[in-house]
C-alpha cells in the first residue's frame, strides 16, 4: 500500500494542468505502487541476476 506522504508529494508535484485528467493521476498512483513493490522486493532479496533473468526469458 502506498504511503500517504509519497502520494501527497506526488500530487503536489503535478503540474496544475494535469489535474484536469484523472487518468494522469491514476497512472501516477499505479507507477508509485509498482516502484514501492520493486523496492520491497529488492530489500527482501526477490531479485534475479542478469544471467538468471536471461535463462527464465529463454524458456
Amino acid at each position: 500500500m502506498l504511503k500517504n506522504e509519497k502520494l501527497l508529494a506526488s500530487i503536489k508535484a503535478m503540474p496544475e494542468d494535469e489535474f484536469d485528467n484523472i487518468d494522469v493521476l491514476l497512472e501516477r498512483i499505479v507507477i508509485l505502487e509498482k516502484i514501492e513493490k520493486a523496492e520491497k522486493d529488492i530489500v527482501d532479496g526477490k531479485v534475479f541476476s542478469t544471467d538468471e533473468a536471461k535463462e527464465k526469458l529463454a524458456k
